[in-house]
């Protein structure tokens, strides 16, 4: 499979320490200072899942600024299981806006740093003049913790679940073999399958023969495999295992983000999309790909366009 882009391409790295860890941050378009725009990779991801985007928000004026949050690639990796709520996660993104300079920031989240994303808004809305989000639509807090929620609809063996009431034991099957459970992950034009009983995300890390097309060249996918291969995947892992703390932490935040917002779907994706979005998402709009769930890479020329027009639009309103 051809490469879209060379991996030598992606800027350079830069250690910042920001609220108590150092974070590895990956900047672009430091000509375009005061527009800054953030970008938060999901699981199991890295900043380099934006490397499409990175070149068409540079060019439309933007100061990028695409960390490996924390738990990922050379950002520290904390023991406690705890030090990966949103508190801590919005705080480093906090301190990164004031590393440079920025009282607010436009934030895009993939996944898991969608969720992060939205947490930010309400719990620092002050910091974010606009949403993007990926995959992952606004979080309901509904009356029961998320996990518990989840393990009572879906099950002990669900995924988010597991992860945490088994904790290590996915870890130690996708670290004892990264490029394969990686490789059997990031895929597009998956057939269609019938839920099986048991822990999915383990017995695809297990599968010998990886189902549908990659979604990635080999280069591209060396750049996974060799940083999952020094990170492991616990630190990520951890974000899941906080979620009942998360549904806590976010009980008093004024749950209406104010903020414009966009949202993009993959319509073959796996994860739900919300019903009553605008209920709290008042300033929300929403864009639908034939695509699965890896939206900015399986689908990168059609998501650079539909987020800078949206951005043009907004940022002309806002002058």
């Amino acid at each position: 499979m051809k490469s879209l882009t060379n991996p030598t391409d992606f800027p350079e790295p830069t250690l910042i320490a920001v609220n108590g860890v150092e974070l590895e941050v990956f900047e672009a378009g430091r000509q375009n200072a005061g527009r800054p725009i953030v970008l938060c990779h999901g699981w199991p991801d890295l900043a380099f899942t934006w490397r499409h985007q990175v070149p068409a928000l540079v060019a439309a004026g933007y100061h990028v600024i695409a960390p490996n949050q924390r738990g990922y690639g050379k950002s520290s990796r904390p023991a406690e299981v705890t030090a990966y709520d949103v508190e801590h996660l919005a705080g480093d993104l906090v301190a990164l806006l004031d590393h440079y300079g920025y009282e607010d920031a436009t934030f895009i989240g993939h996944d898991w740093g969608a969720m992060v994303v939205w947490s930010l808004t309400m719990l620092h809305p002050q910091r974010v003049n606009k949403v993007i989000c990926l995959s992952l639509p606004y979080p309901v807090r509904g009356e029961m913790p998320w996990l518990e929620f989840m393990e009572a609809v879906l099950g002990s063996d669900y995924y988010f679940v597991h992860f945490d009431r088994q904790p290590g034991v996915a870890d130690a099957v996708f670290d004892e073999n990264p490029a394969q459970f990686l490789r059997n992950l990031y895929r597009k034009n998956e057939p269609p399958k019938e839920p099986q009983p048991g822990m999915a995300m383990i017995d695809l890390a297990r599968a010998e023969t990886p189902l549908g097309e990659p979604l990635m060249s080999d280069s591209d996918l060396a750049v996974y495999v060799s940083t999952f291969e020094k990170s492991g995947f616990t630190g990520g892992i951890n974000w899941y295992r906080n979620l009942d703390r998360d549904w806590h932490l976010l009980a008093d935040v004024d749950p209406i983000v104010h903020q414009p917002a966009l949202i993009l779907y993959g319509d073959r994706d796996a994860v739900a999309q919300a019903e009553n979005l605008a209920k709290f998402v008042p300033n929300v709009e929403e864009i639908h790909f034939d695509s699965g769930h890896w939206i900015q890479q399986e689908k990168p020329e059609e998501t650079n366009r539909a987020i800078t027009q949206w951005l043009e639009r907004h940022d002309t309103t806002q002058a």
